[in-house]
């Protein structure tokens, strides 16, 4: 199979499931099926070629160094393929036989999928569903890592499409991550870092851009964390599906419940990527004024939005001689009122060392326009007490329900980083003394880099998301006072 037909026949397996359940749970079950057969396609590869090396030898062939996973006798993809009647549970005991076989790797792996519950997926859909992944082999001989991986982020951006209003839960535009990437070039050996690391896009690309450039990939070492249970599993079927095995990708809350500790302190990282979730509301802000790890070093976001909790986190994450970090966020970050005095801070230690202005329409179900924050905690000499303004709101192309950043656009930007020099209505150097003589400390683009056309553009989009801001305010104050009345 070419790359398109891998894609159509991988996609197909999804179209069965329509009308049975939302489309926002394909994802549940499609991933782990493919992966359960991609394992044990390759075992069996990995055991007819030391059966040939052997001489027929059973037992050699059979060796654990000789597979990349354990598949225990019985929970074989041929075992549950038998079956006709209860295939859920058969599906449901081989995948936690091969995760029990494989504790250091595989274990959580395929999620908490209501395989056997029959309202949802009788025994015919399952049976239809494995029909179709049996058709080919999807050995490492017939589908390359490479080939595999790219029909596995293409799954990935077809259940966004389809799912819509769930897709920013696990799924960030690919060519924003790639810009992302560009700007931070992960070196081999460096750690990189992502603390709420969706299906783990902005992390396989770090490896996935060394790989591109030649350069050796293998030594990047790779941490996410993801407080969602089947997002977290598919970020690590990602990796496995893409041909990298040295990550550690774990399940929990990143502010509630950091994982990655050194000494009871936060591990330190050499790069962090992240696209943290947008002004949060049910965080716990009482637990952040005496946090444990020391993450208020600026201050105490406020309850309404969690934004800046997140961006001190990464701050702490940070290794204190060469961290450098590149958040997505909404612009609020760049100019709110509440964060003013935690702003300032981060300007006062000229930790700022970029701005970069997206265009809209770059998420799921949003016009909403966002921004690019780079900290850097080891400014080249010639940028320290500076920063680097870009308008970039035109460098995008536009489409209907989505917009990407093309190659041109994806260039230009990160040239413009690089330079780090003033470009008329596109980029500026501003010193931070200039910017904190402002008392709210604003880093908004467009108060620097001026272009008529795009500040009026910027502020159709701004006037809109204010406006929808308003009547989700005003809704929830009709509620609460109802809620009072009837009390």
């Amino acid at each position: 199979m070419n790359q398109r037909e891998l894609e159509k026949y991988l996609w197909g397996a999804a179209t069965q499931l329509r009308g049975t359940i939302d489309a926002g749970d394909y994802k549940q079950y499609i991933f782990p099926l493919l992966f359960f057969k991609r394992i044990c396609d390759v075992y069996d590869e990995e055991y007819e070629n030391a059966f040939a090396e052997s001489d027929g030898d059973i037992e050699y062939a059979a060796f654990a160094e000789h597979h990349h996973f354990q598949v225990p006798e019985g929970a074989h993809w041929k075992d549950v393929r038998e079956k006709t009647t209860n295939v859920g549970v058969a599906l449901q005991d081989a995948m936690r036989a091969i995760e029990k076989a494989n504790p250091d790797t595989l274990y959580g792996i395929f999620g908490d999928a209501s395989w056997t519950n029959k309202n949802r997926l009788s025994d015919e859909i399952l049976i239809n569903l494995i029909e179709h992944y049996s058709q080919h082999k999807l050995s490492l001989s017939n589908i390359p890592d490479d080939k595999l991986g790219n029909a596995y982020e293409y799954l990935i951006k077809e259940f966004a499409d389809d799912s819509g209003h769930t897709a920013a839960e696990f799924y960030t535009n690919r060519t924003v991550v790639k810009l992302m990437t560009m700007i931070m070039d992960p070196q081999p050996g460096e750690s990189v870092y992502d603390p709420t690391c969706g299906s783990g896009g902005l992390l396989l690309n770090c490896a996935l851009h060394l790989k591109e450039e030649g350069r050796e990939y293998r030594t990047l070492k790779l941490y996410g964390q993801e407080i969602n249970l089947i997002t977290s599993a598919i970020a690590r079927m990602n990796m496995f599906m893409h041909g990298i095995e040295e990550f550690n990708i774990v399940r929990g809350d990143t502010l509630a419940n950091p994982t990655f500790l050194y000494d009871d302190k936060l591990q330190k990282f050499n790069v962090i990527l992240a696209n943290p979730p947008y002004s949060i509301k049910a965080w716990d802000q009482k637990a952040f004024v005496n946090d444990p790890y020391g993450r208020n070093i600026w201050g105490i976001p406020p309850q309404g939005c969690a934004d800046y909790a997140f961006q001190q986190h990464i701050q702490m994450s940070l290794d204190a001689q060469n961290g450098r970090s590149i958040s997505l966020w909404p612009h609020g970050v760049l100019f709110r009122d509440a964060e003013a005095g935690m702003r300032r801070k981060m300007i006062e230690e000229d930790l700022v060392e970029c701005v970069i202005s997206l265009g809209p329409n770059l998420f799921y179900n949003s016009s909403m326009m966002s921004c690019l924050l780079i900290s850097n905690n080891n400014k080249r000499p010639e940028r320290k007490g500076k920063i680097l303004f870009v308008q970039a709101v035109n460098e995008v192309r536009k489409e209907k329900t989505m917009s990407y950043l093309d190659p041109q656009h994806i260039n230009r930007i990160h040239n413009a980083y690089l330079n780090f020099k003033k470009e008329d209505t596109f980029t500026t150097v501003v010193n931070k003394e200039e910017i904190l003589k402002d008392q709210n400390a604003r880093l908004s683009v467009q108060l620097f880099v001026k272009d008529d056309k795009i500040a009026e553009e910027a502020f159709d989009v701004l006037l809109e998301n204010w406006e929808h801001s308003s009547f989700e305010l005003k809704t929830s104050m009709d509620e609460l006072f109802k809620t009072l009345a009837n009390g």
